[in-house]
Formats: structure tokens, C-alpha cells, sequence
């Protein structure tokens, strides 16, 4: 159980503070409201470039990194598609920097040319990098808009087009900021061997002065129902074919989405889960597989994907993948296999919340969904699933025209090739 106490403050800032007296560190953590689904479809991934510019230095701090350093502190941030969260963990004695730092650029940034510009070069590098020029790496790019056609989740947090980001304006920059980077968008977590009394007093002293913005009221369009499956097969001079199967779920904090957390670790997580031991192990089909959530806040994906055996057809490595869906529909799940992934999610997850940076982010998460107290229920809620459920689920879901599949053909002939998205 994680006790917390939280208050909001005049300005909209939602404040968490658990007190834990078994670490000397203190963990700070900001997150705010604004992810890849809250941008314009001709504007994307200024979710992710702002989480580059939030460290180029504030109206009264030029460097960010440097006074963590000096407190022995560390720092960072990361985006997705529904929020973008930046955290740091430095000695308790030290808090007072933390919040002096994250309560600085929250009030303004220090806006200039210069530094979009720099910003500006690392987002389009890291696009070629980690999506262009690296083997899968554009997977994504080409998965999302097969599995969504209306959802902003149909782009990854890097952008639809980098050109968005390279033609990016100091005006469209501060507008966005202006909309997002207020304190009654953000949710402020802190963790650590502290009265929280007192630090509430140094909340409201760092940030309760900041001015807060206009409600943000996004019209984000809504994915309708997917009728017919959808395929996609493209050519790349990969190691190794793979197959992505995509299933549209619930939103994040649906009684299906934790059956389909569930069905996901009964199908993939450890070497004694179904697709291993049938796909890897007795039919060696596939050299890898998954199964697993993505969790989003909006409807999701279930994703299913594996990485194909040399000389082994796509069509019958897929057809096995599906053949283990439809075991999953159809029989009933042993009340040991069942047990067992139970126990393995709960103890992952007592073990998780050892770790003060973790608790501190997860208040944050939980808060953002709707209610920091949910992250004391997680364990209990994954529990009750009961084998029924999991069936009739699986029967929803696991359906052909509720399906998007990708085909990533190892091609030694194939040239490199950008996304379509790109």
C-alpha cells in the first residue's frame, strides 16, 4: 500500500507527496498532459521536440543539468503519445533545488532561435537514427497508420512528417507551450523521507505564483470500429522476417485492457508461456515472440509479433500465431497457469514499488488516468480476472476484422526505404 496525501493548488497544480522513510533520495516528477495525441495531424511531434527544449534553460536558469549535478542529483524525460513526464532524483536535503529548477520552466522558458534551432537538429537526427537507419526501425511508422485511421495515435511521438518539426516556428513554439506547460496541466509527484506538510508549504512557495492557463479541452477525433482486417507487407534488408498482428482494445483503465494485460502474459512473458513453448521450443516457427498491451489512455492495440525462423513461410508462421489465438478463445485457461502469471505480475510489481522514483511516477500516471489511488489496486484488479473473462475476451478481440497485420519480409535486395509516413 502507498499512502499519499494531495492537494491542489490555486493555480490548477495537482500536487502528490508520499511520504517513504526508507531512502535518503527525494524524487521529483512533472508530468504534463500533453502527449503525440494532443497534436494537430499538420503539426505533429511537438510533444516530443518540447521535451528537448524544456532543457535548454529557463527564464532565470541558463543551464538545467548543471545545478541537479551540483545537488548530486539526475534527471530525464520521456514522451509518448498521451503525456510527457520529466523526472529527477537527488538527495532529500536538496529538494528545494529540484523544485526551484521544474517550477523555472514551467513559469517560461527562455525562448530564442538558437536553441529551437539546435533542438530542432537533434529531433530530425534522432528521427534518422532510431527510425530510418537502424534495422525495424521504422515498424511503427508503418503499423500505426495501418491499425488507426482517424486517432492522432495513427502517428508515433517523433511525428507523422519530420518536416513539421524542421519548419517549426518560434510562434507555433510558444503557442504550444503557452497551451500545455501550465500548471493546471501538470501533475507534480514527490517521494522521499519528508513531512509532507512541509513540503506542500514548499510547493505552494516555488510554484504557487506561477499564473495558470486555459483549460485545455482537446477535440480529439475518435477511432471508429475497424470492420475489416487490414495487411500490409513490405520489403527491407533486415536479419530476419517479422510478423505484427494488432488488435484494438479498450482505453487504459477498462476491465478489458487488464484481461488483455492478462492474456498478454499468458501468451509471452517467460520462457514457459504459451508462444515460447509451442512457437520457440516444440515447433521452432519463430526465434522470438511477444504478446503484450499498449497501454494507452484512448482505445489501445494488442499487439502480437514475432520474429520468423530462417526458411520457414510467412504464411505458416503467421497461421500459427493465429492458431494460438484461437486456443485462447476456445479453452479454458488451468487455474495454474492462470495463478501463475497472477503471482508473477504481483510480485513485479512489489518489486517495482521498492524504487522511490517509481512511486513517485506512478502517482503521477495513476493521477493522470483519473486517480492516484489506483496504483494500490493494479494488483488487486489483475487478481479477479477470471478465466471466463479471459475466454470472452479473447473471442472479442482476437477477431480477423479487428486486425491489422504487418509483414516486415527479410529482403537482402531491398534497399533502404523511409516510411510512407516520413
Amino acid at each position: 500500500m502507498i499512502d499519499f496525501q494531495k492537494k491542489t493548488l490555486s493555480n490548477g497544480l495537482t500536487v502528490i507527496v508520499h511520504e517513504d522513510t526508507s531512502t535518503p533520495m527525494a524524487a521529483v516528477n512533472v508530468l504534463y498532459r500533453v502527449g503525440a495525441r494532443n497534436e494537430d495531424y499538420d503539426h505533429t511531434g511537438f510533444a516530443h521536440l518540447f521535451e528537448h527544449l524544456m532543457f535548454g534553460g529557463s527564464v532565470n536558469i541558463p543551464s538545467y543539468d548543471e545545478p541537479v549535478q551540483l545537488a548530486g542529483g539526475e534527471n530525464n524525460a520521456f514522451t509518448n503519445n498521451d503525456y510527457t513526464n520529466y523526472y529527477l532524483a537527488l538527495p532529500k536535503e536538496n529538494l528545494e533545488t529540484a523544485l526551484w529548477l521544474e517550477s523555472d520552466r514551467m513559469l517560461s522558458l527562455a525562448f530564442n532561435e538558437h536553441s529551437l534551432d539546435v533542438q530542432r537538429k537533434v529531433v530530425v537526427e534522432e528521427f534518422a537514427q532510431r527510425y530510418l537507419n537502424q534495422p525495424y526501425g521504422d515498424i511503427w511508422l508503418l503499423l500505426r497508420p495501418l491499425a488507426y485511421e482517424r486517432h492522432p495515435y495513427r502517428w508515433a511521438t517523433i511525428g507523422r512528417d519530420i518536416e513539421h518539426i524542421r519548419q517549426a516556428s518560434m510562434e507555433q513554439v510558444r503557442a504550444f507551450f503557452d497551451r500545455y506547460y501550465k500548471p493546471n496541466n501538470a501533475i507534480l509527484s514527490i517521494a522521499g523521507d519528508l513531512r509532507a506538510e512541509r513540503v506542500f508549504e514548499w510547493v505552494e512557495k516555488w510554484f504557487g505564483d506561477i499564473p495558470a492557463g486555459r483549460p485545455v479541452q482537446d477535440d480529439i477525433p475518435q477511432e471508429p470500429e475497424q470492420t475489416a482486417p487490414r495487411r500490409l507487407e513490405v520489403h527491407r534488408p533486415v536479419p530476419a522476417s517479422v510478423i505484427y498482428i494488432a488488435f484494438h482494445t479498450g482505453p487504459r483503465r477498462s476491465r478489458e485492457v487488464t484481461v488483455c494485460d492478462v492474456i498478454s502474459d499468458l501468451l509471452s512473458n517467460g520462457t514457459s508461456s504459451r508462444l515460447y513453448q509451442r512457437l520457440v521450443k516444440e515447433s521452432p516457427l519463430f526465434s522470438n515472440v511477444n504478446a503484450y498491451i499498449s497501454g494507452d489512455v484512448d482505445p489501445g492495440l494488442f499487439i502480437v509479433t514475432g520474429h520468423v525462423m530462417p526458411d520457414v513461410p510467412l504464411d505458416e508462421a503467421e497461421q500459427a500465431l493465429w492458431q494460438e489465438l484461437e486456443r485462447m478463445k476456445n479453452e479454458t485457461v488451468g487455474e495454474y497457469e492462470l495463478e501463475k502469471v497472477k503471482n508473477k505480475f504481483e510480485a513485479n510489481n512489489v518489486f517495482g514499488e521498492i524504487n522511490v522514483l517509481n512511486k513517485a511516477m506512478n502517482l503521477a500516471y495513476f493521477e493522470m488516468l483519473g486517480d492516484a489511488a489506483w496504483i494500490n489496486s493494479e494488483v488487486e484488479e489483475h487478481n479477479s480476472v477470471t478465466t471466463d473473462e479471459i475466454r470472452s475476451t479473447a473471442q472479442r478481440i482476437f477477431r480477423p476484422e479487428n486486425s491489422s497485420t504487418l509483414r516486415y519480409v527479410a529482403d537482402p535486395s531491398a534497399a533502404p526505404t523511409a516510411s510512407d509516413e516520413a
